[in-house]
């Protein structure tokens, strides 16, 4: 059932809702007052051009508006903004089962339309949407039960609604997609329920399938034999969590991939698992597979690779390449050529005990004992990993890449033999490890953290951090402390700032040169999106969400 709201619509002329050609997408470095794809540029820096809020006045950001969602879970949609217009999308948990987008004026959050969905009640996993994309007229959202829906701007009326894939089968779509040219691009997941899974491209205007690359190669094609002999590949996952990045000279895509199933246990596939926990290189007209690059081989510790490709143009070893800057969830930093695929570097930024280092062609040495064991495994990173899937961030000012760590957490994995059942999780195993909520004091924000007897230790406590590496290094240059763990994105601006937040709700800006803090709030809920800046009339604005809202700040003029 759909259902639109549509209202003051009667008073919003037409030309309000401009349209959006491609050309103002591939420059959007020339419309930093817009936030057009889902990390800001094809590039995915989340690096704004905008200046008006400094190191200086930021002190002075002050709560302008905020829009309540009916969300009853967690935010973690990216904004889309567009010449004034705000698009936004959130999920009506467990029980409801239902997305929202609205489209609200981003000057004062008066809401212009509102479209809801009902998806499937059969639909299960990762309750979230991460947002939309915009092409013309038209949005487009990825729903949680795998639909690709075409939305008219100026209403929200549905202009095409197309099935990508069955939710029975444990199938759903979480992130936003990405328009390249006439194409619409998304990726298919499945939380640990043994589905294969997808990149597919689709026709802006119709929404037919325009290609279609499977992340687990079925019989016959390259990468089938990684998987051992037998038929481990038909249950292989590597799904697709978040948006790729884009390289309009290559016209390539840049998609990161999803960890194999069962997660737990390698047992019953052998090999390295192509191309699971990959990064894949794409022809964005073809889908034809132009390179890879595995983080993770046979990874049996659900250590997805589907964090964001961060594009950089530089001078590497005296020689300017165009790189590829990837944080993993395997605690390693690493700087491949995305032209070529090369493996250029490869740098823990996290404590981690499984990679020995790295052979001549880049693949991990793995350490002895980094298996999957009955008994079980001590495994650093933890299962979230040193990062998960909120944004990093690169700064070209300061050369230096920005990204939400969690330090010194570990996981012990134990594994079980388990058969595949259509419809229920394959893990392969199980987990236990040290994050119990309320092991915590009050320490305050700028202090750190310490532990109250917490029931499990290592040699010192974790924590979550905000770190910046030297990007052409991956050497640490700071770190911000934070008091809880974080799943919020970054954020970086033209004035050398940084935004960014955490579980305890504290947003807070930072001097993206030193990470000297200078303004915080408590937002009185986990923050679980990445921020974003925009500007109405050549004023700039924060946006950020937190628990059901999304709150807009603003230095007063």
């Amino acid at each position: 059932m759909k259902i639109h709201h549509l209202g003051f619509l009667c008073l919003v002329t037409g030309s309000l809702f401009g349209q959006v050609t491609y050309d103002p997408i591939l420059h959007a470095d020339r419309e930093p007052q817009n936030w057009l794809t889902y990390s800001g540029t094809y590039k995915s820096q989340r690096y704004s051009l905008l200046n008006e809020i400094t190191p200086e006045n930021v002190k002075d950001l002050q709560l302008q508006w905020l829009l309540q969602t009916n969300t009853s879970g967690r935010l973690e949609a990216t904004p889309i903004v567009v010449d004034g217009i705000l698009y936004y999308s959130a999920v009506q948990g467990e029980a409801q089962k239902q997305h929202t987008v609205y489209a609200v004026d981003a000057l004062t959050g008066r809401v212009f339309w509102t479209y809801t969905r009902q998806v499937s009640p059969k639909t299960h996993g990762t309750m979230v949407n991460r947002g939309v994309a915009i092409a013309g007229h038209t949005l487009y959202l990825a729903t949680l039960d795998a639909h690709l829906v075409a939305l008219d701007t100026k209403d929200g009326t549905v202009d095409w609604d197309v099935k990508m894939a069955d939710t029975a089968d444990g199938y759903q779509a979480n992130e936003a997609p990405l328009v390249v040219k006439d194409k619409v691009i998304i990726g298919i997941t499945t939380n640990e329920y043994g589905s294969n899974c997808w990149i597919a491209a689709y026709d802006v205007h119709t929404g037919k399938e325009a290609w279609r690359f499977h992340t687990v190669p079925g019989a016959g094609e390259p990468g089938h034999d990684t998987w051992g002999p037998g038929n481990a590949w038909e249950h292989g996952g590597a799904p697709v969590w978040l948006t790729g990045s884009y390289d309009p000279d290559l016209n390539l895509v840049y998609w990161g991939t999803g960890n194999p199933n069962p997660s737990w246990n390698g047992d019953h596939r052998p090999g390295d698992n192509l191309y699971s926990n990959c990064v894949v290189a794409l022809d964005a007209g073809t889908g034809k597979l132009k390179w890879y690059y595995q983080f993770t081989p046979h990874d049996e510790f659900d250590w997805d690779s589907t964090q964001i490709p961060v594009l950089v143009d530089s001078d590497w070893q005296g020689k300017s390449r165009k790189l590829m800057l990837w944080a993993n969830r395997n605690g390693m930093y690493y700087v491949l050529d995305r032209e070529t695929g090369e493996f250029l570097l490869g740098k823990a930024f996290v404590k981690q005990n499984w990679n020995a280092g790295f052979d001549a062609r880049g693949k991990p040495i793995r350490t002895p004992n980094s298996k999957s064991r009955a008994e079980g495994v001590f495994i650093q990173p933890e299962n979230q990993g040193g990062t998960n899937w909120y944004s990093p961030s690169y700064s070209p000012r300061t050369g230096l890449f920005y990204v939400s760590a969690w330090e010194n957490h570990w996981t012990l994995f134990a594994k079980t033999d388990e058969e595949y059942e259509k419809g229920k999780q394959y893990t392969g195993g199980m987990m236990g490890g040290p994050l119990v909520p309320g092991w915590y004091d009050n320490t305050p924000l700028w202090q750190g953290r310490r532990p109250i007897n917490p029931p499990y230790r290592t040699e010192q406590e974790g924590y979550s951090a905000v770190r910046a590496l030297d990007a052409k290094t991956g050497e640490r240059k700071w770190e911000f402390k934070m008091i809880y763990d974080t799943e919020c994105g970054i954020l970086t601006t033209a004035s050398d700032l940084l935004f960014s937040g955490g579980m305890e709700g504290y947003f807070f800006a930072l001097d993206a040169k030193t990470g000297q803090p200078l303004w915080n709030i408590n937002l009185g809920a986990a923050i679980d999106m990445g921020p974003i800046a925009y500007a109405v009339d050549g004023h700039e604005y924060i946006a950020v969400g937190a628990s059901s809202g999304l709150f807009i700040f603003a230095v007063k003029r």
